[in-house]
């Protein structure tokens, strides 16, 4: 009987499981062998949580932050930490830093390909790393916050709250980037040397979070995640997610697709996890550790936690021209067994592969994850509301200019 194969467990069962030590937890990449000796059911009535992983650079990212009330009280206007703008607009001492912003005095591309060495990531991560940080700050002044400015230093333990909270994290895979033309290029996807000189991609692959579960059932408001070395949420979809995008007979999108905003506090992560990045000619950004276990509910999610490199393909995009110019063509596909072997195969030549995402990094957040979860210190969070699937309708609209 077909009834007899189904698998159902629930959230409130499995966390059950973990507070008796009766779990069973593996990481996506142990779960390929699992799902490929004993097919989804048996794997699924096997395991009970599969822990993923990704590290690598995550622009969409930021901290938000209240450093208290001076004496006499300030209502700030503008502010710098380290000497990098940190948004002041919400209200007397709340500050929101951004990980791309850059000093004001930074020569940016002047003299180009800019270096770009210190930014808003980088701030985040002196902060935790327990460093003193110059805050700056100046005010028009009002009858009930009449200080004019603040010039001091301040440090993560000091503050009455410091937690990163960010528009964008962990793409649903993403590009492999080429350079057609005649330069060198310096982007976010790092130095693409011209006429095919290299290419870059950056995913975790068969470890990253969303391409063990494509169609987002157990991801959503709610979800509690590793994030920077500590634990946090999933807070809703990331901007520019994108579900709706090319899938293969697996259900991967083959193509850059869902996004989540996340949430976590810098009280407790650890720089291993966080990390400011300088990407020359472009700018600075954050690479940062996450990861999502994923509850084994059925033989379904058995099945696309069993994933693999070789399953998972990707578009060689270039970059020269269609990229920037907004043209959406591809010229091949490639999968990330392929990518992760050093070489591939463009239009008859064999070019040389580099990741900006960190592999090793991806499995240790899986295995940390993992002993969290061994050790009752985890414990599932069942979202409020998943991610908006394909079926949704929800695609990523580019501006339209009039």
């Amino acid at each position: 009987m077909a009834g007899q194969t189904e698998v159902r467990k629930t959230y409130s069962e499995i966390n059950a499981k973990i507070r008796k030590g009766e779990a069973v937890v593996v990481t996506a990449e142990e779960m390929i062998g699992i799902v490929d000796r004993e097919g989804p059911v048996g794997a699924a009535r096997k395991v009970d949580v599969v822990t993923t992983g990704t590290f690598g650079p995550m622009c969409s990212s930021g901290a938000f932050l209240n450093f208290g009330h001076s004496k006499p009280k300030i209502k700030v206007s503008k502010a710098w930490l380290n000497g990098v703008s940190a948004y002041a607009g919400l209200a007397a001492v709340d500050l929101y830093i951004g990980v791309t912003e850059i000093p004001e005095e930074d020569p940016e591309n002047k003299v180009h390909p800019g270096k770009f060495l210190y930014g808003g990531g980088h701030v985040i991560e002196d902060l935790i790393a327990g460093k003193e940080v110059r805050l700056k700050a100046v005010a028009y002044g009002t009858d009930c916050y009449p200080s004019g400015e603040i010039d001091t230093q301040i440090t993560l333990q000091a503050l009455n709250e410091c937690y990163l909270f960010n528009p964008r994290n962990a793409y649903q895979n993403y590009n492999c980037a080429v350079n057609f033309g005649n330069k060198m290029l310096y982007t976010y996807m790092g130095g693409l040397k011209p006429k095919l000189g290299n290419a870059n991609y950056c995913s975790a692959g068969q470890l990253s979070p969303l391409l063990n579960d494509p169609y987002y059932r157990t991801i959503g408001i709610g979800t509690r995640i590793f994030i920077g070395g500590n634990m946090g949420y999933v807070v809703g979809p990331g901007t520019q997610h994108n579900p709706s995008v090319k899938r293969g007979e697996n259900g991967v999108v083959r193509a850059p697709a869902g996004t989540m905003a996340t949430y976590g506090d810098l009280k407790g992560m650890r720089t291993e996890y966080v990390r400011g990045v300088s990407l020359q000619g472009y700018g600075t950004s954050l690479a940062l550790g996450i990861g999502v276990p994923i509850p084994i509910l059925d033989q379904e999610l058995a099945r696309t936690t069993g994933v693999s490199d070789e399953q998972i393909v990707t578009q060689i995009v270039d970059y020269s021209t269609d990229y920037p110019q907004g043209i959406a063509k591809s010229y091949g596909e490639v999968n990330y067994r392929e990518l992760k072997s050093g070489k591939i195969m463009i239009e008859g030549k064999g070019v040389k592969t580099a990741a900006l995402s960190s592999y090793p990094k991806a499995v240790k957040i899986a295995e940390t994850l993992k002993e969290w979860i061994l050790g009752g210190r985890f414990f599932l969070g069942e979202p409020q509301e998943t991610l908006p699937s394909a079926d949704a309708g929800v695609s990523f609209k580019p501006l339209t200019q009039r």
